[in-house]
């Protein structure tokens, strides 16, 4: 099998940093590169002398599906530039430089939300791990790849138990999971027509889906359909605003949405990867370095 092949030049981008910051369930580090699915497609990625060195099986007549997906044609000091001058954007920026927001499809993006309710990144990789390759449809991919295969369709997963799901380690996510995909295979909700939508009101339609709430909805916003408004508040991001921007008074949930909502403009979505990334790995005060 012959793999096909393509280079692209990158300025301010931390390929490593990108794959591995929460925000895409299907990437391993293997060596020097990174291999993961896109799609229906196996890719390698690998970063290398300012370029991203990408590899995938099967014929490619077009690449654009990739610099979609990795948004490498995005102008990244001219959203770092529009953050916050305050000292925690600044040590988020300087502990995360090259970090990129990328464009996931939709609906895998949403159900991988859906699964990650009460998980550590490594479970939530293993959860879809088990969905891809019991549901998900069969990619062409190198002769000495064992890879899970394809993320099933929500109309695929229409049709699957909830006890199966269950036997992929959701738990209680199951019924959450099984009856989006319902929704959305009865076309109750159509995920094409949300990115056009203003923010309120695909939102709305998101909310709509089982055990879809404002975080799981603020993150498919943000990372498949690239609202910047969009703000996902998790553990991680409460931790941070609570003990970066407010160290000194106790600021309930509400308050902090609002302050997030506020100060973070234009480029919320942007702000709120760093500083999740960086509070989920940087140094304790404490810590011994």
């Amino acid at each position: 099998m012959t793999l096909q092949k393509v280079i692209f030049p990158v300025e301010n981008y931390d390929l490593a940093l990108t794959l591995a910051s929460g925000q895409a369930f299907r990437w391993r580090r293997s060596g020097d590169a990174w291999e993961g699915v896109i799609g229906s497609r196996w890719v390698r990625l690998r970063q290398e002398n300012g370029c991203i060195h990408a590899e995938t099986a099967g014929q490619v007549e077009d690449w654009q599906w990739l610099r979609h997906y990795l948004q490498t044609d995005v102008d990244l000091e001219t959203i770092l530039s529009a953050f916050p001058d305050d000292s925690p954007m600044r040590e988020a920026v300087a502990a995360c430089r090259g970090l990129r927001l990328l464009r996931q499809e939709p609906w895998e993006c949403l159900a991988s939300f859906i699964c990650s309710s009460s998980k550590q990144i490594v479970q939530i990789e293993q959860i879809v791990g088990l969905l891809c390759r019991r549901f998900g449809p069969a990619m062409t991919v190198p002769p000495d790849m064992n890879c899970a295969g394809a993320f099933p369709t929500a109309e695929r997963l229409a049709t699957v138990s909830e006890a199966e799901l269950r036997e992929c380690k959701l738990g209680f996510r199951a019924p959450y999971l099984c009856g989006t995909a319902r929704k959305l295979a009865a076309g109750e909700v159509d995920l094409s027509r949300l990115g056009g939508l203003p923010l309120e009101e695909a939102r709305a339609a998101l909310l709509t889906l089982p055990g879809v709430g404002i975080k799981i909805a603020d993150c498919v916003l943000l990372f498949a359909y690239g609202f910047q408004e969009a703000f996902p508040v998790d553990v991680w991001i409460t931790k941070a605003l609570q003990q970066l921007y407010f160290p000194k008074r106790r600021a309930n949930l509400p308050r902090l949405r609002h302050f997030s909502r506020s100060h973070f403009r234009p480029y919320s979505g942007y702000a709120q990867q760093y500083l999740f990334h960086y509070m989920r790995t940087r140094r304790s005060p404490n810590e011994k370095k």
